[in-house]
């Protein structure tokens, strides 16, 4: 007996049915970030690995997919290494790409190699899938679409505010409530600079990122064996753990990093961002979070996530400023920033609490009965006449009983049936039924694509 046939863990497959919900929410995405005038690029799912390494921090690198080498990828590796099972650097030698694990990196590489050809400020927006070498659970996956706007060659603060506004935008149109948590990495680089660490600012950022996962106790586990000393993490404790309205965690970073200027500096451009955001009305709940870093090493001003309040689920979106970006491909001083829409962890918010419109459906609008060969002729140059009008419409191919037919369209979600029999034939007409109330009635095909339009 041939073996049942699976796929990878942290992999789905979607029906019809499920890529119907899903196009919903790449739709409203898209129709968004049109909106706010940006415009689509699309790169490749595999790049060089030395694009992809060292841009996601430690941890991030130990998730990339590697693709082996064609042909004998051994050949060239070295002996000692695969004998002492050195998993890392064996790696190197034995693949030169890689899966891409985000939309940014390889988008900053796209910058670079296409600047001649791109007009400054650059607005681009990408949806593609990456992929990640993650343990799959809850809303974690080993491949997952992203949709991705950012904005390059502008150090404005204006493009933080409109891209808050767009995330707004988006989960308002699916109608999610959100909370949208902000930070920024030169308050972390100043927190780093008070505890005397400066130098520990990836091992900072990297634990107390992981607050509301495992937290503050763990956190302050981490640190410690991160090297951070107990001086340090008590004093990293009152920041992290900042209670109060935002304005009143403002004004305490304010007082807390007042030797630091780069942290100052940090806390201006967040008093900027948010404000201008809530001049401009927000049906988001915008939360100033300091423990929030994201553990990405590229980020190098405002940091954004996004959380679901409704559903337990990790961060449905997230993003920031990263002006040095660029600068790793030979391409300096070109400031970007930028988000990113986990589509499918929205997806499964959309799933939970049941948002998607009642019209939303896969199938077409209109299902063409089939009684034969004249009857099928005479359906065929009715569909193409909806068909030119813009409704999807169907036959049935072969020649069955009416329930088969009938089924078919229930089974599917088809809303409408159109009939075409011996008087309709001999008269010119469609009978078109309404698959919901059961309602029936003898239409022109002019009338028909009005009913239907309408309907």
């Amino acid at each position: 007996m041939a073996q049942k046939p699976s796929i990878p863990k942290g992999t789905r497959d979607f029906t019809p049915a499920e890529m119907a919900r899903r196009n919903y929410i790449f739709d409203t995405i898209r129709e968004v970030f049109h909106l706010y005038g940006f415009q689509q690029i699309e790169t490749p799912a595999m790049e060089n690995l030395s694009t992809l390494m060292g841009k996601y921090g430690e941890e991030g690198d130990k998730l990339l997919f590697k693709i082996l080498n064609s042909g004998d990828f051994l050949r060239g590796a070295d002996p000692k290494l695969i004998k002492a099972g050195d998993c890392p650097r064996l790696a190197a030698q034995l693949c030169e790409k890689g899966l891409r694990y985000d939309l940014t990196v390889p988008f900053a590489r796209f910058v670079v190699m296409h600047r001649n050809d791109l007009q400054f400020p650059f607005k681009r927006f990408q949806i593609q899938p990456v992929w990640r070498a993650d343990r799959p659970q809850k809303g974690r996956y080993r491949e997952f679409y992203q949709c991705d706007a950012d904005i390059v060659g502008s150090d404005s603060l204006l493009n933080e505010i409109e891209l808050l506004q767009m995330i707004d935008e988006v989960f308002r149109r699916l109608g999610v409530r959100i909370t949208i948590k902000l930070n920024n990495r030169k308050v972390l680089a100043g927190i780093a600079e008070l505890i005397g660490a400066p130098d520990k600012i990836v091992d900072i950022t990297v634990a107390i990122d992981k607050i509301d996962k495992i937290g503050l106790d763990k956190v302050k586990e981490e640190l410690a064996e991160r090297g951070i000393s107990p001086e340090a993490i008590e004093k990293i404790t009152p920041i992290i753990t900042l209670s109060g309205s935002n304005e009143d965690r403002l004004a305490s970073l304010a007082t807390l990093l007042a030797d630091s200027e780069t942290g100052l500096k940090g806390v201006e451009e967040l008093r900027e961002v948010m404000a201008g955001t809530s001049a401009l009305g927000l049906e988001a709940v915008l939360e100033l979070d300091v423990s929030l870093a994201r553990g990405l090493n590229y980020y190098t001003g405002t940091i954004i996530e996004v959380k679901a309040r409704d559903v337990e689920i990790g961060s449905i979106t997230g993003g920031g400023r990263y002006d040095n970006l660029t600068g790793v491909f030979g391409l300096p001083g070109v400031s970007g920033v930028g988000i990113s829409f986990g589509a499918d962890r929205i997806y499964d918010v959309l799933n939970t609490l049941d948002l998607y419109p009642a019209e939303i459906h896969g199938a077409a609008r209109i299902m063409f009965t089939n009684f034969g060969p004249a009857e099928a002729a005479a359906s065929l140059r009715v569909i193409k006449e909806l068909r030119a009008a813009g409704i999807a419409a169907e036959i049935y191919p072969d020649s069955a009983k009416m329930k088969k037919q009938m089924g078919r369209a229930d089974a599917l979600g088809i809303p409408f049936v159109g009939i075409i029999g011996e008087s309709e034939l001999a008269n010119g007409t469609v009978t078109l039924k309404n698959m919901t109330t059961g309602e029936q009635q003898q239409l022109t095909p002019a009338a028909l694509a009005e009913a239907l339009k309408n309907g």
